[in-house]
């Protein structure tokens, strides 16, 4: 009697095992290459105060980093005034038919054919800045090489200092020349540096800078202001 029941125990316990293994199989979890993978997007933060801002926030420029500040609006309006901070511009104006020939150009030694131009209130001058695959490269203008080209072209003495600069771009075919808010300018910096491949940049950025400055002009056209 007792054999017969420790047979009928052992048989339920096998069937029981075998009830819990079709179940897991039933409900097993898929395979990872069936989960749907949810990415979130990155959240824009004000570099001063780190409150939540949206994609089209203001940006200030702090004058002795030489950095752009992402800032929400009550920060932007607080800290515009300061010292150490200065607003970016607003207006963007292509100059179609500039005078600055070859022999203007040389006379700023720049490695490259882009570059752009700002007039700076903490060195008193002209800072040129190149981009490069380690950000932007520095270099300080001689006052009568700048007053040269403002001699030729007098828009250009009419450059609001920190907040907007004069970009050129030799590579593209006419030449282009534009005044652009400050932040743009960074922004051109910042694609090169994460674009940049190789040794002479690679296709990706081959790309990259033509459409950067089809999309400036998309947004303003000739002569427009921002």
């Amino acid at each position: 009697m007792s054999e017969r029941l420790d047979a009928l125990v052992a048989a339920r316990r096998r069937a029981e095992m075998l009830a819990r293994m079709r179940t897991m199989a039933q409900t097993r979890p898929a395979a990872p290459s069936a989960l749907r993978i949810e990415r979130v997007a990155p959240v824009e933060r004000c570099d001063i105060c780190n409150a939540t801002i949206p994609d089209d926030h203001r940006h200030l420029l702090h004058l002795s980093e030489r950095r752009i500040v992402c800032a929400c609006g009550a920060c932007w309006a607080l800290h515009s005034g300061d010292a150490e901070y200065r607003p970016a511009g607003m207006r963007t104006v292509w100059l179609d038919s500039p005078d600055f020939d070859d022999a203007l150009w040389g006379t700023f030694q720049i490695p490259i054919g882009l570059a752009f131009f700002m007039r700076s209130s903490v060195s008193g001058g002209v800072v040129a800045f190149y981009p490069s695959p380690a950000g932007a490269t520095e270099s300080e203008l001689s006052l009568d090489a700048w007053e040269a080209v403002v001699a030729r072209n007098p828009v250009l003495g009419e450059l609001d200092p920190d907040a907007e600069a004069l970009i050129v771009n030799r590579l593209a075919e006419p030449h282009q020349y534009v005044i652009a808010p400050i932040d743009d300018c960074y922004r051109l910096v910042g694609l090169i540096k994460s674009r940049w491949e190789g040794i002479s940049g690679g296709d990706a950025l081959a790309r990259a800078v033509p459409s950067f400055f089809d999309d400036l002009r998309a947004r303003t056209g000739p002569g427009a202001l921002r």
